[in-house]
């Protein structure tokens, strides 16, 4: 944590080039992070409306979770 005036200097100042590079860096692998967290969930919710489908074409009933009603 900074002292406040650090972070009013900062504020009005910008950032140096060295900083600003770090924060690209950061940014950067969260936003891949965020990615692929995505395209795991995504994966994970196609699969089970897969299966729930298969089901339905198979004439099988379709349960539901108690908390999902």
């Amino acid at each position: 944590m900074y002292a406040l005036s650090y972070q009013i200097y900062k504020y009005e100042h910008g950032l140096t080039a060295a900083e600003q590079r770090a924060a690209d860096v950061r940014a950067g692998e969260t936003a891949a992070a965020l990615r692929g967290l995505g395209l795991r969930l995504g994966h994970a919710v196609r699969r089970r409306h897969d299966a729930r489908l298969a089901r339905e074409a198979a004439g099988g009933s379709v349960r539901y979770l108690s908390s999902v009603r």
